[in-house]
């Protein structure tokens, strides 16, 4: 049972969310670095309903890129707590901010420096404090723990938040208020993660030669899968297009990592034997990386000046009338649209630089 769930399995789930962050924050990079390529070419972009991408291998990558990192991160929930998987899904953020200000040519301002470094100490402390031991190892334990009826309770109250949502809130503040859809997608996506956990372990008992195939609860929680992600992608698409992406990424990270954790603590009871110390210790770690994301998004635009520190680190500087505003130039980390869908932003600039040559 210990290699099962035990300090090795936490090790290889740890391994695994962390290869998923690296190879889905290097997926946007090579996409968006195929979409350039083809922005210089004159072809139709993304943005304009074009699918000359189709035809790029960099966008190709990306997409091969993006894949393997969400087969890693499936995987890692069948071996770590999804307390700890989900919360370190913000290092893909990260990478992503590195590898553009390397090959992409954009600034990090200091915002955003310090808003990843606050999220590599809170995934870090973390890592520490996270439940270490999985109180679900099998089929037939997670068959157990979706009758529990704190979960059902739980369940219902997410499923008819989430029609009220869609059906009742949706039409009146949908288009004003950013909170409605992606809730949706938040307490949905809660469900979602649970059924990856149970298909996570559900393919690890199959590798083992049990009868999985046979068991109908695989079978449902594929269903369910299916179903989840598909009301996710819709609402977070609606989201995505009412609203500016650097507002609906951190609320969306919030919430969305907020409930798995509500979620994983009704249904698979992973804090029910961790001392005090590591309880605060995990939600002190979650709470950092939160405060480095929205750093990281909400003042990637703001201009850092030598007017916001105190008078005498100013004294130095020979013309106090001069900003510092040599990074100003380029756009922040993740500032043009990595995905097609938000590939609208990316022609102005590359009309802006072809006018500056």
């Amino acid at each position: 049972a210990a290699a099962v769930g035990g300090r090795p399995g936490f090790y290889v789930g740890l391994g695994l969310a962390l290869a998923s962050s690296a190879f889905i924050g290097g997926s946007f990079i090579l996409k968006k670095k195929g979409l350039l390529r083809l922005c210089r070419r004159g072809r139709a972009r993304a943005g304009q309903g074009g699918h000359a991408y189709l035809q790029e291998w960099l966008w190709w990558a990306g997409l091969l890129c993006m894949g393997v990192g969400e087969a890693a991160n499936f995987a890692a929930y069948a071996f770590a707590p999804a307390t700890l998987v989900t919360p370190l899904g913000a290092l893909s953020v990260l990478v992503s901010a590195v590898l553009s200000s390397t090959f992409l040519n954009e600034q990090l301002n200091v915002h955003g420096k310090i808003g990843c470094l606050l999220s590599i100490l809170g995934s870090t402390v973390m890592v520490i404090h996270a439940p270490q031991e999985e109180e679900v190892s099998s089929l037939e334990s997670m068959a157990e723990k979706l009758k529990d009826p704190g979960f059902i309770v739980f369940a219902v109250c997410v499923l008819v938040s989430s029609l009220l949502l869609i059906f009742v809130a949706g039409p009146r503040y949908g288009q004003s208020n950013v909170l409605v859809y992606v809730l949706v997608c938040s307490a949905i996506g809660s469900l979602s993660v649970s059924c990856v956990k149970g298909l996570g372990i559900a393919l690890k008992e199959l590798f083992l030669g049990k009868p999985v195939l046979k068991e109908p609860l695989g079978w449902v929680l594929l269903v369910c899968l299916v179903i989840c992600i598909s009301v996710q992608i819709n609402y977070l698409n609606k989201a995505l297009d009412i609203f500016n992406t650097s507002v609906v990424t951190p609320v969306y990270y919030v919430l969305f990592t907020t409930s798995v954790m509500t979620c994983s603590a009704i249904l698979f009871k992973e804090w029910q034997h961790m001392v005090l110390d590591n309880i605060i210790g995990t939600i002190s770690g979650f709470l950092t990386i939160v405060s480095g994301i929205f750093l990281l998004h909400s003042f990637r635009d703001v201009p850092f000046t030598p007017n916001l520190l105190p008078l005498f680190l100013q004294q130095g500087r020979t013309d106090p009338h001069t900003p510092w505003r040599s990074t100003d130039r380029h756009q922040t980390c993740q500032h043009q649209p990595l995905l097609p869908s938000e590939d609208k932003g990316a022609q102005s600039m590359e009309e802006e630089e072809e006018e500056e040559g």
